[in-house]
Order: C-alpha cells, then structure tokens, then sequence
C-alpha cells in the first residue's frame, strides 16, 4: 500500500540576527531554511567566523508560541523581548548562545512555511520508507 509524497517544497530566507555576548552585541548573518521533508522543522544556519556553519533546528509552531510568551524545552528555549524582538537561547547550561532576531520577520518566514505545509498535514510529506525499510518492513 504505497501512497506518492507531495512534492518537496523549500524555503531558504537570509536574516541578520543579534548575537548577545557579556561585553558587547554582534551582528550575525543567519540562513533560515525550510523542507517539506522535515515539516516540522525550521534551520537556522549561523554564519559566524568559523568555516562550518552551526545549524540549529527550530520547532516551527514554538516559533509561534515563543513571539507570544515563554517557551522551550531542553537546549532551546524563546522568549518575546521587551523591544518586539524574539529572544533565542541555544545550547546546555553554562555553553548557551542567545542571539535576537525581529519577531515579526521570523514569523513572517513561519507563517510562510505553513502556507508550504498547512499545519496538521506534516506527517503526509515525511518519507518513511527509510525508516521502514531499517526496521525490515
């Protein structure tokens, strides 16, 4: 019983975002991308000095929640700041990032996402068949 996925639709969007350091705030060039293939998921690609990128992966709809009131779990956790910008922390205790972006920008870019995959439709363009054929079925 085979159903075909839809096809695979991306997002790539450049955003500058703020890296908050004890001495000083830095600019950063940031890459938000999304994949119909990881519904759930916005990437954000950190363009710092180092020659690889650091990629996170975002919970698109905690996004959401986290432009409107506190939210997280585990090594992310967003939070609106006193001046319309979305605080993002990143990483384990004593090794966190936290670097701001315009919350309404980066919703933006989410509300884009659920235009690409409506929510309540994520898990009919996730391809299990890799899945399944690791387990043998």
């Amino acid at each position: 019983m085979s159903q075909s996925l839809p096809a695979v639709q991306t997002l790539t969007r450049s955003m500058p975002m703020d890296l908050l350091t004890p001495d000083t705030t830095v600019r950063i060039d940031t890459t938000l991308h999304y994949t119909s293939r990881n519904p759930h998921a916005l990437s954000i690609t950190f363009h710092l000095l180092d020659p690889d990128p650091i990629i996170w992966h975002l919970d698109r709809e905690m996004v959401v929640i986290g432009s409107l009131a506190p939210t997280g779990d585990g090594e992310v956790h967003l939070r609106p700041a006193d001046d319309g910008r979305l605080l993002i922390r990143l990483g384990p205790p004593g090794q966190r990032a936290h670097v701001l972006v315009e919350a309404d920008r980066l919703t933006a870019v989410v509300r884009e996402t659920f235009a690409l995959v409506p929510q309540g439709t994520e898990e009919r363009h996730i391809d299990w068949r890799p899945l399944l054929a690791s387990l043998g079925r």
